[in-house]
């Protein structure tokens, strides 16, 4: 699997503006995100709507919302419009297989974001974040910030998305380390505020004795944070989370949050219209490899006054 580092990153940047504009550069960009209510898929949609319009095309953004039919219909609409490329986020890694194949075989170039599916070979690209390396990068600081002993727990996203299990993973890796820190609870919150509400209020009354959170996801951070804020008990209870949505950037600069990981959502969202505009030109893959990871970023105290811009960090 290809990695793309930050030096990479930077160096891609720096070419983006000499590939804009494309004098070929025609026809339709069909880009399908998750939810635009959760600010990580919103600026993904808008960075790649933006990027393909700089280029020539026209673009269109709609939302599956986690739901594969929903995701269906909108690749059968790609398809029938005669999009040049899909830009799709997929719904899930098994029940989105179907779709990738259907458009591939009508002649589309499809290029996931965000999210893998678990067959290769028929996508073009599949950019996501560095999962594993964040949830480390996370993980290690949590431990820092918590100490060798705690009692914490841990919030797990949407189990049909690759994601929640590899960043679960990550954080496991570094805190079994640790035999003081004792996993209380895990609940399953789907990548959601509410449900991060919800569950964390239900694991109050059962478990009172709370030291720590750590959440695969901002929202199911944020509703955690918003709960123990409701029960009297957020000065006391370390809460890390991963997305580096601005809101969660918010409660890192006002002691709410202890850290988020960065998900370079900006960065990816924008590579893969560059790609897909490399592939309608030439017919080819502008990387070999098919799966290409962007490393994560750490949004602590100490730094949050670089972050510049929605999922923009400055170094």
């Amino acid at each position: 699997m290809f990695k793309l580092t930050k030096r990479t990153l930077l160096a891609t940047a720096a070419m983006l503006p000499l590939m804009a504009g494309s004098a070929w550069a025609e026809g339709l960009i069909s880009i399908i995100v998750n939810d635009p209510a959760n600010p990580y898929w919103f600026t993904e949609g808008e960075v790649a709507r933006e990027t393909a319009e700089e280029m020539g095309y026209q673009a269109t953004v709609s939302a599956h919302r986690g739901d594969t039919n929903t995701e269906s219909n909108l690749v059968d609409a790609a398809i029938t419009n005669g999009a040049a490329a899909i830009i799709l986020d997929p719904a899930n890694a098994d029940g989105s297989v179907g779709v990738v194949r259907r458009a591939t075989e009508a002649g589309i170039p499809v290029f996931l974001v965000n999210a893998e599916i678990n067959v290769s070979g028929i996508a073009v690209a599949q950019l996501v974040s560095n999962n594993a390396q964040g949830a480390a990068l996370g993980a290690v600081h949590w431990q820092s910030v918590v100490g060798d002993e705690a009692n914490y727990v841990e919030f797990f996203g949407n189990p049909s998305d690759n994601n929640a299990a590899t960043r679960s993973n990550g954080y496991l890796t570094v805190l079994s380390q640790y035999p003081g820190l004792v996993e209380v609870a895990e609940e399953v919150a789907n990548w959601d505020r509410t449900q991060g509400f919800n569950r964390m209020q239900s694991i109050i009354q059962a478990n009172p004795d709370i030291d720590a959170v750590i959440s695969g996801n901002d929202e199911m951070a944020l509703g955690a944070i918003a709960a123990l804020r409701e029960a009297g008990m957020l000065d006391d209870v370390v809460v890390g989370g991963f997305d580096g949505n601005p809101d969660a950037v918010e409660a890192v600069a006002a002691g709410e949050m202890a850290y988020t990981v960065l998900q370079p959502v900006a960065i990816f969202s924008r590579e893969a219209v560059v790609q897909a505009d490399y592939y309608i030109q030439n017919g080819e893959p502008m990387v070999d490899e098919e799966k290409q990871l962007f490393d994560c970023l750490l949004i602590t105290p100490e730094n949050v006054d670089n972050y510049t811009g929605p999922f923009t960090l400055s170094q």
